[in-house]
């Protein structure tokens, strides 16, 4: 017991003088030179006063001199110039000034810290090229250079030998460009090269040593795709993604026995795919989107065990035909599975329900008939279902009232029938739901009111009637109704207009303000982060245009004056219908892009505050019964052909007299400056932009810049 009391006194007597110990002077002097070079708004550095290294933040000194030995100041929104001084720190091993707002070029003198074995300088704003003076660093065991934009040039020939100890080179996200120095593809030690997201060019090498990890996508690297034989042991991520390789898929990548991650997405990759290629059990992605792969679907992708096997497959954009193989419904850790936008025909497996841990089905953009199979309820943790534009069939069945974590249900642009049936009440996750262009039918469900969460909904293009219900504006956060070419009848209900944040301009994320004419075509973007771990959590971001649509319905009476209030609205659409009644003055809704009230039959004066809506793009309130005199104050010239067909309105000339608007100008076109721009303002205003994430925590992936199916991110 006196024994180990003397340890414990030891030990704290230990711990008090390396807490006492004081920095070298000459360091101490270098450190202060240093932070005076240094604008430091978060008083990051302030604890720099004194002499005990201990109360220094982000120093480390060596215990016996106080000699500085590492220096991590990560994070601490630093900015400006970096102090010679720096350099004059000999004994130093580690320096970390990552993630920070340095913009200057890499001081030169770097290169004199010849002790040195770690230099991470990534996530900054520094300028030029590698200084040539690093060829002195041969202890360096980590370069970390990424995420620099304006820091290019050619990558240095030396960088592959000048240090004998060199494991990772990061050097993504910056403007190199040419060819790969072939002293990298030698370099025996290196374990970790990241050169993604650069403008590299050249024929694609095979390397020569041992990696770990290669991400060389997002560059323009072309040729044929090497077998990486060297690496077959050891290579656990490749990612060539989003570069202009050509030919097949070898089948020796499949001999990469640790391959985890491989992400092969916007290339020429060409051919069928040889049934010989079926990756060990250890790949948990595989992403081929986005080429030309053609051919029937692959039977077998990868072996499977209990405990192991893909977690994300990718196939989409393909010009893959034929049927979906059964045997994909045995890969039991999938998680989430794409195979939109591809020639596939059949049905879906009935076994799909076997893949219990899916969250994520995108089956969209193919030919696939018959009907949405009953066993996909087996799919519980199912948080998105994709399945638009296919030739699917029957009804929706009431037993999907199982997939209650559902958040993204997509079957727009089939051929489904039926009711909405009132067991979809269960569905409480639900936030964008998408049944436009079926052959729907019966009034509104009420299980639509149990989908507090609801972001966007979209019933066009179907058989639906009835009257509106008057539950129709209770939901708190959408952004988007389209109810547009149904049957619909009776009035649009009064309700309260201030119950949507969307609506009312008072979300806390509102988008960009966009000119409305780029936001015509749909596109949902997923972000994915995949690591080794099982546990996963799901976040996604809606961007869509903040509108109402129920044009083409038989609605009559006066709409609303709470309609016109709405300060968050960009679009609204209720042409053709049998609208009555006049539109009061629009000054409440300086959000508006979209105003389409054509083909109905309102009536009394044109509001005059038009001018006043800074964003509006496109106007049409032709063919009614307006009546009046429109002023040019009114910024009527803006909008050609937007009065036409209104036989009691005079348009005001340039003699100040009065031009009837009986005779149309076809309507529906706009010009904005020098432009015409389309103004049929119809149902392609669907614009969803949604970001699913997935964090499974630990080794992550890599980024294409381009829009696509999902994203794949990398934290390594």
């Amino acid at each position: 017991m006196l024994v180990a009391q003397l340890l414990v006194s030891l030990v704290v007597l230990c711990s008090n003088l390396c807490q006492s110990l004081d920095l070298d002077p000459e360091d101490r002097a270098s450190m202060l030179l240093f932070r005076s070079g240094v604008q430091d708004p978060s008083l990051s550095l302030s604890s720099w006063v004194g002499s005990s290294c201990a109360n220094w933040t982000g120093i480390t000194c060596q215990n016996q001199t106080g000699r500085v030995v590492s220096i991590n100041l990560t994070n601490m929104n630093l900015s400006g110039q970096i102090h010679p001084s720096l350099c004059k720190l000999p004994f130093l091993q580690d320096l970390v000034l990552s993630q920070n707002n340095f913009s200057c070029p890499i001081p030169v003198c770097l290169g004199t810290l010849s002790f040195l074995r770690t230099l991470h300088l990534g996530q900054n704003r520094f300028q030029g090229v590698v200084p040539d003076t690093f060829m002195r660093l041969g202890q360096l065991r980590e370069l970390v250079l990424n995420g620099n934009y304006d820091l290019g040039g050619v990558i240095p020939w030396w960088i592959g030998n000048f240090s004998a100890q060199l494991e990772k080179l990061d050097m993504g996200f910056n403007s190199f460009h040419g060819e790969i120095p072939e002293s990298l593809l030698y370099s025996k030690t290196l374990k970790y090269l990241d050169l993604g997201n650069n403008d590299l060019s050249g024929s694609r090498s095979d390397f020569h040593q041992s990696l770990v990890f290669l991400n060389l996508g997002s560059n323009q690297f072309t040729g044929t795709l090497p077998c990486y034989s060297t690496c077959q042991q050891s290579l656990r991520v490749l990612n060539l993604a989003n570069n202009s390789v050509v030919g097949g898929i070898p089948t020796c990548i499949a001999s990469l026995q640790a391959l985890q991650h491989l992400n092969l997405s916007f290339n020429h990759l060409t051919y069928e795919m040889s049934p010989r290629l079926v990756f060990s059990e250890k790949l948990l992605l595989l992403d081929l989107s986005n080429n030309d792969l053609s051919g029937p679907l692959p039977s077998k992708v990868a072996e499977t065990t209990d405990k192991s096997g893909l977690v994300l497959l990718d196939l989409s954009h393909n010009r893959f035909s034929g049927e979906i193989p059964l045997k994909i419904t045995e890969l039991k850790s999938l998680q989430a599975l794409f195979l939109s936008h591809n020639l596939l025909v059949g049905e879906i497996p009935a076994r799909i329900g076997n893949l219990t841990y899916l969250q994520v089905i995108d089956l969209s953009y193919n030919s696939l008939s018959g009907s949405i199979p009953l066993n996909i309820v087996g799919c519980f943790q199912l948080l998105a279902l994709i399945l638009n534009n296919n030739n699917l069939s029957g009804e929706i069945q009431p037993e999907l009232d199982a997939l209650d974590s559902l958040k993204i249900l997509d079957i727009s642009n089939n051929n489904i029938s039926g009711e909405i049936p009132l067991t979809l009440a269960g569905c409480k996750s639900l936030e964008i739901v998408d049944f436009s262009s079926n052959n729907l039918s019966g009034t509104l469900s009420d299980a639509i009111t149990k989908w507090p969460s609801l972001r966007y909904l979209s019933l066009a293009h179907n058989q639906f009637t009835g009257n509106l219900p008057s539950w129709l504006f209770t939901f708190e956060v959408i952004r988007m109704m389209d109810f547009s070419g149904n049957k619909f009848s009776g009035f649009i209900p009064e309700g309260n207009f201030n119950m949507s944040i969307s609506y009312n301009n008072r979300e806390v994320d509102r988008m960009q303000r966009d000119p409305f004419v780029s936001m015509q075509s749909a596109d949902t973007k997923v972000l994915i982060v995949v690591t080794g771990s099982i546990e996963l959590s799901f976040n996604y971001i809606l961007s869509s245009m903040v509108g109402i649509d129920f044009s083409n319905n038989g609605l009559d009476g006066e709409v609303p004056v709470g309609l016109f209030g709405l300060h968050g609205l960009e679009y609204m659409n209720l042409s053709h219908n049998y609208l009555r009644g006049g539109v009061p003055d629009l000054e409440k809704m300086w959000s508006l892009k979209a105003l389409d009230l054509s083909h109905n039959s309102l009536s009394g004066p044109i509001p005059g505050d038009i001018p006043s809506l800074p964003d509006l793009t496109l106007l049409d309130l032709s063919y009614n019964s307006f009546s009046g005199f429109v002023s040019k104050k009114q910024g009527y010239k803006k909008f050609p052909g937007a009065f036409a067909g209104n036989p009691n309105l005079c348009l005001e000339t340039s003699d100040g007299g009065c031009d009837p608007a009986s005779l149309p100008v076809v309507p529906g076109k706009a010009f904005v400056g020098e432009e015409e721009v389309e103004g049929r303002i119809s149902v392609w205003i669907f614009c969803v932009s949604a970001f699913l994430s997935f964090y499974f925590g630990g080794l992550a992936l890599f980024c294409s810049p381009r829009a696509r199916g999902y994203i794949l991110h990398t934290k390594a």
